[in-house]
């Protein structure tokens, strides 16, 4: 099921909640709703399942209008952050209650509860109630009773926000394959960025009621086309500065750590404009055997270190500018004897030096 939204609105008097939103969910997909808290995406996905009311705009399913269609006649499967499962039911019964509704026989009601109990691999917990299970069960429970009723769209409202770090992985993987298994377009709200990175086949960033970028996880992140994406969708050291030159796609950028040349630019820039530089932490580069080699040479001081284990964090400041902080991550890092107050030469490759457009204040969000 293809889902669009044509300049849809959503107003509470002089509020705006979403703003002319234009946007495609490709049939069949793992689309993530992405963004700070109060930036709509909550509010996109109850007037997707019809629990809100469009102020304007059209919403289609497939082509079909369905703004005004009543939530009952969608044919959507919602799956609730506080999984609102009946507590005095079985498993079995809150998977049949929504099934019961659809007025299904006997047979159909078995057949359909016994295929979600097998993808949900909760065969075993039947007569269970829900008080009887952990955190990740109950969250399958609520997954199986919303396959159950076989939906055009699945809508998951920050599903894992209430379970641990383990549990969270697990349920990770179980949506995944469901998905797989099941095919059905599946649009999934969270402010999670690992989980959106890890598990979307598209994303959509959203602040302050607009759609800021939609683009699979990958592009995103290495083609963010405003600070707010590329601070936003994982860590980024974000660098003000001046272009000063420009040959065909090469930039060099003026900036308080000196002159960087950068190969990647998100939009197209004059020489004179303003600018911010991204550079993910993990593209920053020791000059650990001292050879001096390397492109964006910059000459830091080590302010903090953080180990890790399987990877260190150096806080790095610059002579030129105490309040310019830039994170460096390391994995498999060599032993060094790099310690606060160092002085440690750095370089940035040109292709990870990407040219945004200068940082404008958006706001706190909604």
């Amino acid at each position: 099921m293809e889902v669009v939204f044509n300049k849809v609105c959503k107003r509470y008097g002089d509020f705006t909640a979403v703003n002319e939103l234009d946007l495609k969910i490709e049939s069949g997909s793992l689309h993530f709703l992405l963004g700070p808290s109060g930036c709509g995406k909550t509010t996109t996905l109850r007037m997707l399942a019809g629990l809100e009311t469009v102020t304007s705009g059209k919403l289609y399913f497939d082509g079909k209008d369905v703004t005004s269609l009543p939530a009952a006649d969608r044919g959507i499967g919602m799956v609730f952050q506080n999984y609102a499962l009946w507590p005095h039911m079985t498993v079995y019964k809150n998977i049949e209650y929504g099934l019961k509704l659809r007025k299904l026989t006997a047979s159909e009601v078995k057949s359909r509860i016994d295929d979600v109990l097998t993808i949900t691999q909760l065969t075993n917990f039947t007569h269970r109630l829900p008080g009887q299970l952990s955190g990740g069960q109950q969250q399958r429970v609520a997954l199986a009773r919303a396959l159950a009723i076989r939906p055009n769209v699945l809508l998951l409202d920050e599903p894992l926000s209430n379970l641990d770090a383990k549990l969270r992985m697990e349920m990770r993987d179980n949506i995944l394959k469901i998905h797989k298994q099941t095919g059905i377009t599946t649009v999934y709200v969270t402010h999670d960025q690992k989980e959106s990175l890890s598990m979307g086949t598209s994303i959509s960033v959203m602040h302050a009621g607009d759609l800021i970028q939609t683009a699979s996880p990958r592009d995103l992140y290495r083609n963010p086309n405003t600070p707010f994406i590329a601070g936003f969708i994982g860590e980024t050291n974000l660098i003000e500065g001046v272009v000063r030159k420009k040959e065909g796609d090469i930039y060099s950028v003026e900036t308080v750590l000196g002159n960087f040349v950068a190969t990647r630019a998100s939009g197209n820039y004059d020489i004179g404009s303003k600018v911010s530089l991204s550079i993910r932490p993990e593209a920053i580069a020791i000059d650990w055997s001292g050879n001096g080699q390397g492109d964006n040479p910059i000459q830091l001081k080590v302010d903090h270190l953080t180990y890790l284990g399987e990877s260190e964090q150096f806080l790095l400041k610059s002579a030129q500018s105490d309040k310019q902080i830039i994170k460096a991550n390391f994995y498999h890092a060599p032993d060094h004897s790099f310690s606060e107050g160092d002085s440690i030469q750095c370089f940035v490759p040109k292709s990870d030096v990407l040219v945004l457009p200068a940082q404008v204040e958006m706001g706190p969000g909604t």
